[in-house]
């Protein structure tokens, strides 16, 4: 951040999103243990078990351990199939006693009964003020607990080769119009170049574009849900990525983070990146030998107030089955609030922290060498205050995203279109809500 009134602008702004996001959830059949666990000390040393997918995150657990010796964490890598392998944990009563969980996915895992209520413990509970708003609230389910901590967000922005758009004489687009626009010239100007890539099979990512585009994907009112994944908003933008996806100006064969993915940008194949506040240190980590050829601006934008988006983010979350409750909330406000961890997440994986510590890191008010030494922070700063905070998650996440993605697969192969995607992520919606007797309807 560039200066204090720019940290204090990001905390008011986001504290308005919680109480919309999932005002519901609470309501949406099952949940998680409604009353808060006794909170008392472990007599003696003892082990937690902490799964997570950010890089470096050893780095950061060997300096708790070595700072903690009584309360020892092992930490377990779980990127290749997150979600996956905590349901089967769950399943099979072996969850770990913390586990990174994405905010849009806690509604999901809570009617699963997969958390555990950490507010008797006053290392969670106290930890409340030291986070930006609306992240507690999204965690803490409005107020009826303390079941996860967050950890980091993900505003969205632009990654540019700004040599490769210079070398063609493309400005860099500032609208999606334009985006569209300097696609063509791009590839006109060189076949094997393309402005960017479309993944089918990351529906996080296209919920961030039409995030942006002020789309209300659920609601909550009258005591029911009101889904309306396919709105008029959310085709906007399904629309316009078919066009580019029809005209093959963008690729469809890439996966996000794929060693395929670098190899395209290595090559210069690939001019531009739509991406978050977290993947700065992938180009960084994965591409080094690009250093001073990237840069970051804001997203392109489908209005006038300059909007943007938000893709990820995440908390640690307290897990059904942990049996060392005092412990794992100590640790997890160390790793969530204490700026020294903050500072090594954000250099080793990239973590756009969540914590009002975080924003006033030395690290994110200076620029980066990578991107010509430019303050790529106050572009995430500046997006993040732009991102539609009445934004929700529906209870059913993870099938709607399923749903989403087997469809924008099908139409990226040329079966369907992406409008009909958001069609077929709509009827899932609705019928895994009513499967699970929550009380939903289609909303207009």
């Amino acid at each position: 951040m560039s200066s204090t009134r720019t940290r204090i602008r990001l905390a008011v702004v986001a504290a308005a999103a919680g109480s919309v996001v999932l005002a519901g959830c609470s309501s949406s059949g099952p949940s998680a243990e409604s009353s808060a666990k006794s909170c008392e000390p472990a007599k003696g040393k003892v082990t937690l078990q902490y799964w997570n997918t950010v890089p470096g995150m050893d780095q950061v657990v060997a300096l708790w351990n070595k700072q903690n010796p009584d309360i020892h964490v092992e930490t377990k890598n779980i990127s290749n199939d997150q979600y996956g392998t905590l349901g089967n944990a769950l399943k099979a009563g072996k969850a770990p006693d913390l586990a990174q969980v994405g905010y849009d996915q806690l509604p999901n895992l809570r009617t699963q009964n997969a958390f555990v209520d950490a507010s008797a413990c006053s290392a969670a509970s106290a930890a409340q003020s030291k986070f930006v708003p609306w992240t507690w609230s999204q965690s803490s389910f409005g107020g009826t607990g303390v079941f996860a901590l967050p950890q980091d967000t993900g505003p969205m922005a632009l990654y540019v080769r700004s040599d490769l758009f210079k070398k063609h004489g493309i400005d860099i687009p500032k609208t999606w119009d334009a985006y569209a626009a300097a696609a063509e010239k791009l590839h006109k100007a060189d076949p094997d170049l393309d402005i960017t890539f479309f993944d089918p099979n990351n529906a996080e990512w296209f919920n961030g574009l039409v995030w942006q585009n002020k789309a209300k994907m659920y609601g909550y009112s009258g005591d029911k849900w009101h889904v309306t994944v396919a709105s008029q908003q959310s085709r906007q933008v399904a629309d316009y990525w078919q066009k580019l996806i029809a005209a093959k100006l963008v690729r469809t064969d890439l996966a996000n983070g794929s060693t395929q993915m670098y190899a395209a940008y290595q090559k210069d194949q690939i001019a531009s990146y739509v991406g978050a506040a977290w993947g700065y240190s992938m180009f960084r980590d994965n591409l080094p030998k690009q250093a001073g050829k990237w840069s970051i601006v804001p997203m392109p934008t489908w209005g006038a107030d300059g909007a943007s988006g938000d893709w990820g983010g995440s908390t640690v979350a307290f897990m059904k089955g942990g049996k060392h409750l005092y412990e794992s909330a100590k640790f997890n406000a160390w790793l969530t609030t204490d700026p020294e961890a903050l500072a090594l997440e954000n250099k080793l994986g990239g973590l756009y922290p969540a914590a009002k510590a975080g924003l006033q890191l030395p690290a994110l008010s200076k620029g980066v060498p990578y991107y010509n030494n430019e303050k790529i922070f106050d572009v995430f700063a500046d997006s993040s205050r732009k991102i539609d905070t009445s934004f929700a998650w529906g209870p059913t996440q993870k099938t709607v995203n399923l749903a989403l993605q087997d469809a924008m697969a099908k139409a990226a192969a040329g079966d369907g279109t992406l409008a009909d995607a958001l069609s077929a992520a709509q009827a899932s919606a609705l019928k895994s809500m009513k499967d699970q007797a929550i009380p939903v309807t289609a909303g207009e």
